[in-house]
């Protein structure tokens, strides 16, 4: 009779060595997912692991419990047999059955299966929970106590950059070899850069705008709104900074039908919207929503003292989440091209974000946007063509400039420019 109890002793040892495990092992994401579908064994886990000081010092004090209690009939039942020597026996044999059956299999096998054993002792765990209640909450206040020595909160949960970090290295941990989840890891990152990255680093700058001045005849204005790929624009007066509205095409063709007969009568400035000015140190976060509070899609970046820099717009933004966006209407912009000693050619305008996108990159983006800027930076000023620099193993050669402007640049890898320098 003692030995069926010692046994019994040793399966619930094992059940709760099993439930500490799962519980604390098994998936949140794929609780909640499992609770939102109605499963209601999950809703007993999420309850539960929010509740981590209660189901810990459950489970702890049950498996305490349940151990002094077989030792102690061990050695009852030793002595009784084999005298004083039976102390030694029920210590050795405890220990072993403990370790092995009451620790180190159940442990195994609900860390390989957390999500399924937690599913299936959640109910027998949030019962006992209940029961132990006013005694584990006693516990846990001694404890706490006793922590606050060592500085160690029990009650304060983790930081917002602790919850980021860990889910960045969920999404790294998960991404494999297969280009599909490659693409799908690099798009959550860039959701939760958007909180990191500024307009000003996304941004079209105004060289690259398309604008239209307010005192261009009707005809002209026309002409270069049909031949432009875009469909909204800048309208300025007297300055290209001072913009006073923003024309869309579509209102622009409206009018044009109307007043077909009388081109030359109509007033562009008319058509134009409010323009809407945003510092080029928001958040790509903010300003998407920003566009989505105000129903926008357009907006013109302006730095600190209040001058034009240049044009964000949504799909800026959403590029940033999931690559280049492409139509029919895009106009073809040469990008990054491979030559086969392995040097890339890049625009200068590129900047440093896709290409440490496209190609898993570190070039240092935090003081320079493109990759002109960082050379510029580097160089502490504008480099001829034909100067190389390097800077974080890689090898950066100017292959052509126009007047002020760096235009192409040669990139040669780490490893690759190690390959170069050996050759020559």
């Amino acid at each position: 009779m003692i030995y069926a109890a010692i046994a019994f002793l040793l399966l619930c040892s094992a059940f709760f060595s099993a439930s500490e495990t799962a519980l604390t092992a098994a998936s949140r994401p794929v609780m909640h997912h499992l609770g939102a579908s109605g499963n209601r064994r999950a809703l007993l886990v999420e309850w539960l692991q929010n509740r981590t000081d209660q189901f810990l010092g459950a489970i702890l004090l049950g498996n305490t419990l349940v151990n002094i209690l077989a030792s102690s009939l061990a050695t009852s039942a030793l002595i009784v047999a084999f005298g004083e020597v039976g102390i030694v026996y029920a210590t050795v044999s405890l220990t072993v059955l403990v370790l092995i059956f009451g620790e180190i299999m159940p442990k195994t096998y609900a860390f390989r299966r957390a999500n399924h054993v937690a599913l299936w002792v959640a109910p027998a765990i949030n019962l006992i929970v209940r029961l132990l209640l006013p005694v584990t909450a006693i516990i846990n206040l001694l404890v706490r106590f006793a922590l606050i020595p060592f500085g160690i909160d029990r009650r304060r949960g983790s930081s917002p950059n602790a919850s980021e970090a860990e889910l960045r290295g969920a999404i790294m941990l998960h991404a494999g070899a297969a280009s599909g989840v490659l693409q799908e890891g690099a798009m959550l990152n860039s959701i939760l850069d958007l909180a990191q990255v500024e307009v000003g680093e996304v941004m079209t700058h105004r060289k690259s705008v398309i604008m239209i001045d307010a005192d261009d005849p009707p005809e002209a204005v026309l002409a270069q709104v049909l031949e432009s790929p875009f469909t909204r624009f800048p309208l300025w007066r007297d300055s290209p900074e001072n913009v006073i509205g923003v024309v869309h095409a579509k209102d622009l063709l409206r009018a044009v039908h109307a007043h077909a007969s009388q081109l030359s009568g109509f007033d562009i400035a008319a058509l134009a919207s409010k323009p809407w000015f945003i510092p080029d140190t928001t958040t790509l976060y903010a300003q998407l929503q920003a566009f989505r509070r105000r129903h926008e899609h357009f907006a013109h970046v302006v730095d600190e003292y209040g001058s034009l820099m240049g044009i964000v717009t949504l799909e800026d933004i959403l590029e940033e989440i999931v690559g280049e966006i492409a139509d029919e209407h895009d106009p073809a912009v040469p990008g990054a091209t491979r030559e086969a000693d392995g040097s890339i050619i890049v625009p200068g305008t590129a900047t440093i974000r896709d290409i440490n996108r496209e190609f898993g990159w570190r070039l240092p983006d935090e003081e320079a946007v493109t990759l002109a800027g960082l050379l510029l930076r580097e160089a502490r000023r504008i480099p001829e063509a034909g100067e190389a620099f390097s800077i974080e193993g890689f090898t950066f050669r100017v292959l052509r400039r126009q007047r002020h402007q760096i235009t192409a640049i040669r990139i040669m890898p780490p490893t690759e420019a190690g390959d170069a320098a050996k050759e020559g």
